[in-house]
C-alpha cells in the first residue's frame, strides 16, 4: 500500500489549470506543473495519470469554475439576453484579476504539435459544444418569435463565439475590460431586432 497524498488535489488541480491557461498545454512544461502544484513527478503522475489527463481534468475544472458563466448566459429569457450575458461574462473572466488573461480554451492548444493531437481535439470539440448550444438556443428563441424569421441561428451562434474567441486572444494581448466592454457595445449593434 502506497503512503497517503500529502497535498491536497484540489488546491493541485486548481494550480495546473492557471499553469496551462498562462502557457497553454505544451508550453507547461511537466517541471513548471510540479513547481506550481508544490508536488513531485511521481505525485502528479500518481494523482492524475499524466500531463495530458492532468490538463482534461483541469479543463474540467476551468468549465465548472471560471467559465461557469456560459451555461448560466444560456438561461437569460431572451436571445439578446444570452449574448450579453455571454460576452459581458466573458470579458469579466477574461480580465479578472485573479483569474490569467484570455481563455482557456482559445489559446491552451492553439500552438499544438502531432503529440498534443487529442488535447487539440478537445479544445475544438469544446469550442464547438458552446456553438451547438448557442445555435440550439436561437432556434427556440426563433420559434418563438425573439428572433426574426430571416436571421441564422448558425450563423448568429458562430458570430458570438467569434466575438468571444477574439475578446480572448485582445485579452491575452493586454486588452482591458473597458476595451472588451467597447468590443461588446459595437458587437451588439449587429444583432438582430
Amino acid at each position: 500500500m502506497g503512503r497517503p497524498r500529502s497535498f491536497n488535489i484540489e488546491t493541485a488541480l486548481d494550480r495546473a489549470l492557471r499553469v496551462f491557461w498562462c502557457k497553454g498545454y505544451e508550453g507547461a512544461s511537466l517541471s513548471d506543473l510540479t513547481r506550481a502544484m508544490r508536488i513531485n513527478r511521481p505525485s502528479l503522475y500518481g494523482a492524475f495519470g499524466n500531463k495530458e489527463a492532468l490538463f482534461l481534468r483541469a479543463l474540467d475544472r476551468y468549465a465548472n469554475g471560471p467559465a461557469a458563466f456560459t451555461s448560466e448566459a444560456l438561461k437569460a429569457s431572451t436571445a439578446r439576453g444570452v449574448v450579453e450575458r455571454l460576452w459581458y461574462g466573458a470579458a469579466d473572466m477574461q480580465t479578472g484579476l485573479r483569474t490569467p488573461p484570455g481563455c482557456l480554451t482559445v489559446h491552451g492548444a492553439l500552438a499544438c504539435g502531432e503529440a498534443a493531437d487529442p488535447v487539440r481535439r478537445k479544445l475544438i470539440s469544446s469550442r464547438h459544444a458552446l456553438e451547438a448550444a448557442l445555435r440550439q438556443r436561437f432556434e427556440r428563441a426563433q420559434s418563438y418569435g425573439d428572433l426574426p424569421t430571416d436571421s441564422s441561428p448558425a450563423d448568429l451562434a458562430r458570430y458570438v463565439v467569434a466575438i468571444v474567441h477574439g475578446m480572448a486572444v485582445q485579452a491575452a494581448g493586454g486588452a482591458s475590460r473597458d476595451e472588451l466592454q467597447g468590443i461588446i457595445r459595437v458587437a451588439l449593434q449587429a444583432w438582430p431586432s
